[in-house]
Formats: C-alpha cells, sequence, structure tokens
C-alpha cells in the first residue's frame, strides 16, 4: 500500500505541482484585488476537495493496474499475452503498449524461425543416422564372421561409435519442441534390464562384474528417455571402469549406480525435463555412486 501510494504521487507529480502552482497564482490574484480571505480561503478548500477526490478516484485504478503488471512481470510472464495489458489511459502508455506488441511479434517471428531451423536440422541428422547405422551394421557382420581377439576389439570400438552417433540424435531431440514427454507408470527395474541388455557384450568383454539387486520401484517417467540415461551412466561406467564391479540397486524411489567415473551433462538435462533428480558423490581411487531420484520432483 505504501509503496503503491509513493509511486502514485511520483506519476503524478507534475499534475501536483501544477495545482500548487495554481493555487498560488489564485491566491495571489486574490490577494491583489483585496478579496475577503474568508472567501479566497473557501475557493482554494474546495479546489483541494475536488483534487483530493480526484487523486483519490485514480489511486484505486492505479493500485489495480500495478498489481496485474506485477502479475504480469512474475509468474505469469511466460504465458504473457497483449491483451493482458491494462488498458491505456493515455498517448504514452499506448505508444509503449504499441511497442511492446512489436517487440512480442519479432519475438514470436524469431521463435519460430529457430524452431524450423531446428526441425530441419533434426530431420538432417534423423536422416544421417539412418544412413551411418547401414555401414556401421555391415562391419560389425564382417567382424563376426571371425572371432579373433583383434576383430572383437574393434568390435567394441564399432560399437561405441553407434552409441556416440545415437547421442548426437537425441541431443538434437532433446530441446525439440515437436517431441513431447510421454509420462506413464514405469518399472525401474525393467529399464535397468534394458540398459543392460544394450551392453552385456561390453561388460563380458571388459571382463567387469555387475551387480544388479532389484529395486522393486516404480515411478512416472518417460520410458524411453529414462533408459536413454541409464544407457548412458552404463556406457560411462563401462569407458572408466578398469576392473572391478558396478552395483545397481535402489529403495525409497532412489536408484544408485557405483562406478570409476562418470559424464553427466546429457544425463542431467533429460532428468531435469523428466522432473527427477540427480547426485553424485567420489571418493578418489573408491569409486562413483550416481544416485538417481526417481521421485517426481517439479521443484528441479
Amino acid at each position: 500500500m505504501k509503496i503503491d501510494l509513493k509511486e502514485y504521487i511520483l506519476e503524478k507529480r507534475q499534475v501536483l505541482l501544477a495545482v500548487a502552482l495554481g493555487l498560488l497564482i489564485y491566491s495571489l490574484v486574490l490577494l491583489l484585488y483585496q478579496i475577503p480571505p474568508e472567501a479566497a480561503g473557501y475557493g482554494i478548500l474546495l479546489v483541494f476537495i475536488a483534487e483530493f477526490v480526484w487523486l483519490l478516484s485514480g489511486f484505486g485504478r492505479f493500485q489495480k493496474k500495478q498489481k496485474l503488471l506485477r502479475q504480469l512481470a512474475g509468474e505469469r510472464a511466460k504465458d504473457f499475452y497483449l491483451r493482458d495489458l491494462p488498458e491505456s489511459e493515455d498517448p504514452k502508455e499506448e505508444a509503449y503498449q504499441d511497442l511492446i506488441e512489436s517487440l512480442l511479434k519479432e519475438k514470436n517471428r524469431k521463435e519460430a524461425e529457430a524452431a524450423e531451423k531446428l526441425r530441419d536440422m533434426e530431420e538432417y541428422y534423423t536422416l544421417w543416422v539412418h544412413q551411418i547405422k547401414t555401414p556401421i551394421a555391415a562391419m560389425s557382420l564382417l567382424l563376426q564372421e571371425e572371432d579373433t581377439p583383434e576383430n572383437g576389439e574393434l568390435s567394441m570400438e564399432l560399437f561405441r561409435i553407434e552409441q556416440y552417433v545415437e547421442m548426437v540424435l537425441q541431443y538434437l531431440r532433446l530441446d525439440s519442441p515437436d517431441h513431447d514427454l510421454a509420462f506413464r507408470s514405469v518399472d525401474v527395474d525393467d529399464c535397468v534390464r534394458q540398459a543392460v541388455r544394450k551392453y552385456a557384450r561390453s561388460f563380458i568383454r571388459k571382463k567387469i562384474a555387475l551387480d544388479f539387486q532389484e529395486t522393486g520401484i516404480e515411478t512416472v517417467s518417460d520410458e524411453k528417455w529414462l533408459v536413454f540415461v541409464l544407457e548412458q551412466l552404463l556406457s560411462n561406467a563401462l569407458k572408466y571402469t578398469k576392473k572391478g564391479t558396478i552395483r545397481i540397486y535402489g529403495g525409497n524411489g532412489f536408484l544408485y549406480i557405483e562406478d570409476t567415473g562418470i559424464g553427466l551433462y546429457l544425463c542431467q538435462e533429460i532428468l531435469k525435463r523428466l522432473a527427477h533428480g540427480i547426485t553424485i558423490t567420489s571418493t578418489l581411487g573408491e569409486g562413483t555412486k550416481v544416485t538417481l531420484n526417481l521421485l517426481r520432483n517439479f521443484s528441479l
């Protein structure tokens, strides 16, 4: 209330100064014409009353407008429409609203242009991924014809290339407006098994043990993206684990993955959109623990 009143007085300061100046001139004229003080005071009082009523009636409209503008600048900023602005009361406000309208049109134009460029880029890389998978698959088949240590190593490197190719596509899809998340009830253990099956050969090849204790966790998430996150965590775990065991276990809505190293940027961005949390604790020489909070946390 006090802030609004101060802002209102500042906004009307020119009018108030003009009225004060007018009353001063009026008083001087009355004094020059030797008008009785009672009559002069009565006239000045009437002017004061009229001015007070005018200011009081305008203050209510001013307060309402300020409240709406604060809402538009705060929690409603993302859903702002030009029609939400209060009706302009003078040419200056109308000019500002015209400026805002032109800025909004330019913003919408640039957003549409950026979305179109992103769609074009995604279509290109989608086609590129599908095309490059053909020679990758052919090379994989050729390497499987002869089971030698060298071919085994090459197969693993080829598999890693395929994962990097897939990561490029998923990174582009992450911010695409055309790919909405499909939330539903998800069995976390089933997602873990999908990710583990994909990297089964890597576990065998590197002689890394897997200790997977079923969690019994169900959460609301997008299964495709959650599986992708788990695949990335396993991929990095296998990449940095030279020997030993990768453990996967959970409880109370949390999934724990222990390994010796991790890369997390893409995982963090995906989990943020899924409203899940992720924390990392690492001990030099012992390993890293990644904790996924699979409870829906909309404050993230």
